[in-house]
């Protein structure tokens, strides 16, 4: 979507270092994201006494704070869009920071009881809510502040930065873990990766406290144009461009989540793997998507976003539910590596794209609102209940390719939204 050039006297672009900063910021979430589910089982037993049932609690906990991600988007998306992008990037990492840091000062189950356990379903409510409006306000801001040539690259930046947080938290993890004892871990050592999350979280909060307003938010002050209340505008004026966005986030979500973040688990739900060498491919599949989505970022500032799209759709009906078979039924662990990596580009690809796309579906004014109805609403859905439905899905019907078909089903119905999309690179727009 076309937007006002900025008034005279204003900057169109920001800063390298405020683009970097902003861009590499995301790796606290991810980082918070992947420590959480990696230490799953030892959360378990620290507060809620172990066991499947334990382990049960984890999870159910991660899956009812992830409800959360939607309503810190509109609250965040709220603030903005009615007083900056820099405040909300703020606000959101001071209480990101903040979460992360009860966490490593939590009771456990054996000084407080059941209360420990409703203290860390809180505070992941509390960090799900935060997360919600940071990563919507991250692509707002890298998008407003890239070059116009340069969108799909820069954007891209934060799907990268998230991977990285990602294998942070995998090495720390594994490190504290090799290196303690199960009576020190379950003691203090679980502390130590949450401490460092707060750390880093208040670091990059420092950083951000330094970086430049968007141009195209003071753009909008010095026009008058901020809307008073930008939930209804978005509500009512950008309809379509909230359905688009939707699409977009859907086929990321399912792409992401199932084709990326479930694969360990089906591949040591079959018996393809152990956990150690199912860990090694989340590693490598890690580092495909940091490769895989600068290029593509940058692919779609050459040849535009809707070719991109559609181009990934038609590869997300006909691959998923055949590389899911690959690794189930390969004679070789060569079949379980080949699928999780073109899995990983996959949904690699599609996150870069579709950052910067849903993103330019929205005129600055209202722009955080109608992400956070169009985009988070679609990763709420499609990101943290279809892993579990792929994995009911395979356990009752014995059917390997079943999480395949079910990103085949998504691509194909969001198909036509992409083959109609509005192009919104800007040297395609015209």
């Amino acid at each position: 979507m076309d937007e006002e050039t900025p008034p005279i006297g204003l900057p169109q672009s920001l800063s390298k270092r405020s683009l970097a900063i902003a861009g590499l910021s995301t790796l606290v979430e991810w980082y918070d994201f992947t420590l959480y589910l990696y230490l799953a089982t030892l959360l378990s037993r620290i507060f809620y006494g172990g066991g499947a049932a334990g382990v049960g609690h984890v999870l159910a906990g991660f899956a009812i704070a992830y409800l959360m991600r939607p309503l810190g988007a509109i609250v965040f998306g709220h603030i903005g869009d009615r007083h900056g992008r820099r405040p909300t990037m703020l606000l959101s990492m001071a209480l990101m920071s903040a979460a992360m840091l009860a966490t490593a000062l939590l009771p456990t189950q054996a000084q407080a009881g059941a209360t420990a356990g409703w203290l860390l379903l809180a505070l992941r409510c509390v960090m799900a809510f935060s997360v919600g409006g940071e990563y919507t306000g991250v692509v707002a801001y890298l998008l407003e502040g890239a070059p116009p040539g340069r969108r799909g690259l820069i954007t891209s930046l934060a799907s990268a930065a998230s991977e990285v947080g990602g294998l942070l938290a995998v090495a720390l993890s594994a490190l504290t873990v090799a290196l303690l004892d199960e009576a020190a871990l379950a003691d203090w050592g679980w502390r130590i990766p949450f401490l460092v999350g707060a750390g880093l979280a208040a670091l990059i909060l420092l950083a951000r406290s330094r970086i430049e307003e968007s141009p195209d938010f003071l753009a909008q002050r010095a026009r008058g144009s901020i809307p008073a209340q930008p939930l209804r505008l978005s509500l009512h004026a950008y309809r379509p461009a909230i359905g688009r966005g939707f699409a977009i986030s859907a086929l990321g979500s399912i792409t992401y989540y199932v084709g990326i973040v479930y694969v360990p688990s089906f591949l040591i739900g079959t018996g393809r793997m152990g956990e150690a060498d199912a860990l090694t491919l989340s590693t490598l599949a890690a580092l495909v998507v940091i490769l895989v989505t600068p290029l593509v970022g940058a692919l779609s500032d050459r040849v535009g976003r809707r070719p991109v799209l559609v181009a990934l759709a038609l590869a997300g009906v006909a691959l998923p539910a055949l590389l899911f078979a690959l690794m189930a039924q390969g004679s070789t662990l060569g079949g379980a590596l080949v699928g999780a990596i073109l899995l990983a580009a996959l949904g690699g690809a599609v996150s870069a794209v579709g950052a910067v796309t849903t993103a330019e579906q929205f005129p600055g004014e209202g722009r955080l609102s109608g992400l956070a109805f169009g985009a988070t609403s679609a990763t709420a859905l499609f990101g943290g209940l279809t892993p579990y439905l792929s994995h009911q899905l395979t356990q009752v019907s014995g059917w390997a390719s079943a999480p395949g078909w079910l990103i085949a089903i998504v691509a194909l119905g969001v198909l036509p939204v992409f083959l109609r999309l509005p192009e919104s690179t800007p040297r395609r727009m015209h």
